[in-house]
């Protein structure tokens, strides 16, 4: 069974005779579709790909035959106000989680003989499990991203900003021959490192302190997400103590995963480590998330998941110790799920590394 039957039968079970896709990642999943504006209407007999003329050349190379291409020079709420009048659609489900409160009123407003029906969940049973496809794209993005991070290692030095680091990252990523970062990289020096999503600043790399490294890279839609912390010169015995805690976390947790955990089950072996040891405050949180054609997606790895992992996932497995004023560590590899264990994708290695 296919992808788009796979959709088609949840719009049997939920009641409801077609569904509105909006969300990119997911409009990629089902159609193939790289551009940056479209709309999808699944239905149980036909299936519509609407786009604007930016992307008219583009769609016919890229959007599966199961979909009828429509090109709008106009509003698509015309190219969709047509499909609803023609196919005599009366209640269409939208992704909840992308469709904007307002983009729902107008829907509303625009086609008030239609019952919109927000959806939550639909696409997760589905793209949680990947195929063999897409688990080899994961590989090649983690593998531009470990080679990113070896040639950090020769360049990286006190006195370079962490917005200089940043824009090295995202050329190595493309020389190795991504399509582009996945995420805007975390660069964090010194007591920015306490900051788990600090973005690039001026601020310059010093002498004897840490350096925090979150960043991934995108191949055809699938997404890498490593994290690494190096030392810049001589760290105190505090960064080099929670750095060997972090290390000893993500281990554990690495040990147990396999399909038939649950997320939080899995997130408590790392966090109950952290706490043994004092620092179960500056672990805020989740222990991962799911990778795919978004870079956050189910399953989610953390103290509420009740998602039972299943052979395929891909997930990251990324705890960390935050200190205000100090400093922070995170650690962060890929991984596939296995029925046994889990198959860890990234090489860059784990030992601590000073510069």
């Amino acid at each position: 069974m296919n992808r788009i039957e796979k959709i088609k039968n949840q719009l049997k079970e939920r009641g409801i005779d077609s569904f509105l896709v909006k969300n990119l990642p997911n409009i990629r999943y089902l159609s193939g579709f790289s551009g940056s504006a479209a709309n999808l209407v699944i239905t149980a007999d036909k299936n519509y790909f609407i786009s604007d003329f930016r992307y008219k050349t583009q769609s016919k190379s890229e959007v599966s035959k199961d979909f009828e291409i429509i090109i709008s020079i106009q509003n698509s709420m015309t190219f969709l106000k047509d499909i609803i009048n023609e196919l005599g659609l009366k209640r269409i489900g939208f992704e909840s989680d992308f469709v904007t409160f307002n983009d729902a009123a107008n829907l509303r407003q625009e086609f008030p003989e239609v019952e919109f029906v927000p959806v939550n969940s639909m696409f997760e049973k589905i793209t949680t499990v990947k195929n063999e496809n897409e688990i080899e794209l994961t590989k090649k993005a983690v593998e531009i991203t470990d080679r990113t991070f070896t040639e950090l290692l020769n360049i990286i030095k006190p006195g370079l900003t962490e917005r200089e680091v940043s824009a090295e990252i995202s050329y190595f990523q493309k020389m190795f021959g991504a399509d582009g970062d996945s995420f805007d990289s975390i660069v964090a020096s010194g007591e920015r490192s306490a900051f788990p999503h600090a973005r690039p600043t001026d601020r310059k790399i010093g002498s004897n302190e840490l350096l925090k490294l979150d960043f991934g890279c995108t191949v055809q839609g699938m997404k890498s997400d490593m994290t690494r912390t190096i030392g810049i010169g001589k760290v105190n015995d505090e960064c080099r103590k929670i750095y060997d805690i972090v290390r000893e976390a993500q281990q554990r947790a690495l040990d147990k995963v396999k399909a038939g955990i649950t997320g939080k089950e899995l997130d408590a072996y790392a966090r109950n480590f952290i706490t043994e040891k004092g620092y179960g405050n500056n672990f805020g949180h989740g222990l991962g998330h799911g990778l795919g054609y978004d870079i956050h997606e189910k399953p989610a790895i953390n103290q509420r998941s009740e998602f039972i992992l299943e052979e395929n996932n891909i997930i990251t497995i990324e705890p960390g110790i935050y200190i205000e004023g100090l400093g922070g560590v995170r650690i962060e590899d890929d991984v596939i799920v296995k029925t046994d264990g889990c198959e860890i994708l990234n090489s860059s290695s784990k030992e601590f590394i000073t510069l």
